[in-house]
């Protein structure tokens, strides 16, 4: 057993990183290993390739029924399935997997990956690096494009030639949307939830500076903390970084309803405690230390600021006409980090999209992932059904 492990589920200071590691209970993990070494889009390269996946469901015999699930920039290959041992978190789409769900798994078999630099099981910074000791800050950079590699090596070892569905939101979304562009004869249909076709300046603008935040804090050590002892890690930095992307997460009005101007109980701001907000987001932070690694969310949000399907490819325009799929795009109408407006690009650029669905929910990008029930019925018009025409953005 890892002597990390235990800690994790302490009120101690946090291990110097959160990702899983050998060692620590796999689970309902399996994993894919590519032992050939994968040469990445800017240039470097990963001698061998680990990514842990999740399985539910039955894998037909003419490998028709496979669904590709992809996860958002904290999240990770458990997305049904209660906490316990290996699994810090409850399944964050728990809701939309099982028997009779959208993606029944009496009918579909769901795949979900944990990216590269994902820290719950794949290969990233907190892994064994070429000399056996950790990749830390010398892990390659990675793109989207490197990650839907990543993921065609899976599917090639399960034997699916063709997704009957590939969805995602935010992160998610751009890899789903990754698939559809740069690979069109493999995705039958694509769902893409809060996902513009390219990452805009002000996306840009909120990840460099929770980077900036994580490369600041003074355990950094160039992301080479991973064996420092417990309350050692970059763990300020990374909170800093959750607290800045928890509020673009959510929306303002969810916030001011739900603490407005109101002290932290117990607390007086003016004499030095904190308001409400303030607690809340320290409870995120808290929590995201203990089940993540700062060098992998480095790694990961450098990675979703590539995002731009037309980059190489022509222009977005030309990108987007590549896509096969029978697609819908759909945005949450109080999302501020992915706003509506955004998801009007790769609707109009997508042969056959139809209109941009309208997630209603007052948790903004959240929404996708607390509204499972509106994201189960697009599921379910993609797997049973044919879109209605109607028009732009209505409900």
């Amino acid at each position: 057993m890892n002597p990390d492990a235990p800690a994790r589920a302490t009120a101690g200071p946090p291990p110097a990183t959160g990702a899983w590691r050998e060692g620590d209970p796999p689970g309902h993990r399996k994993w894919h290993r590519r032992t050939r070494p994968t040469e990445l889009e800017a240039g470097g390269v990963i001698p061998q390739v680990r990514l842990a996946l999740e399985t539910w469901g039955r894998l037909a015999p003419d490998r028709s029924n496979a669904v590709l699930v992809l996860h958002v920039l904290t999240g990770d290959s458990h997305v049904a399935g209660g906490a316990g041992p290996g699994h810090p978190t409850a399944g964050w789409w728990d809701a939309l997997i099982g028997p009779g769900r959208a993606l029944d798994t009496d009918r579909w078999f769901v795949v979900a990956p944990n990216v590269l630099s994902g820290c719950q099981g794949s290969t990233g910074p907190a892994s064994a690096g070429p000399g056996g000791h950790p990749w830390g800050g010398s892990f390659p950079r990675l793109t989207q494009r490197d990650q839907v590699r990543a993921e065609a090596g899976l599917a090639d070892a399960l034997g699916v030639e063709r997704w009957a569905l590939v969805l995602g939101g935010s992160m998610g979304g751009m890899r789903a949307l990754e698939w559809a562009v740069g690979q069109p004869g493999r995705v039958a249909a694509l769902l893409l939830l809060a996902c513009p076709a390219a990452a805009s300046a002000d996306q840009i603008a909120w990840a460099t500076s929770q980077v900036h935040a994580i490369r600041a804090d003074p355990h950094w050590r160039g992301g080479g903390y991973h064996d420092a002892g417990p309350g050692r890690g970059p763990h300020t930095g990374l909170g800093i970084a959750r607290r800045v992307a928890h509020i673009t997460y959510r929306s303002a009005g969810e916030l001011e309803a739900r603490f407005g101007h109101l002290a932290q109980e117990g607390e007086r701001p003016w004499l030095g405690g904190r308001y409400g907000v303030e607690s809340y987001l320290d409870r995120q932070a808290a929590k995201l230390v203990r089940r993540f690694d700062a060098a992998g969310y480095v790694a990961l949000v450098e990675a979703m600021n590539t995002h731009g399907v037309g980059r190489g490819r022509g222009g977005t325009h030309a990108a987007l006409g590549r896509v096969r799929a029978r697609t819908v795009v759909a945005g949450v109408d109080s999302d501020r980090l992915h706003p509506l407006v955004q998801q009007d690009e790769p609707a109009d650029g997508i042969p056959g999209a139809d209109r941009v669905r309208v997630i209603r929910s007052p948790h903004g990008r959240d929404g996708f992932l607390l509204g499972a029930d509106q994201v189960a019925a697009l599921v379910r018009e993609l797997l049973d059904g044919t879109p209605h025409r109607a028009g732009r953005h209505a409900p």
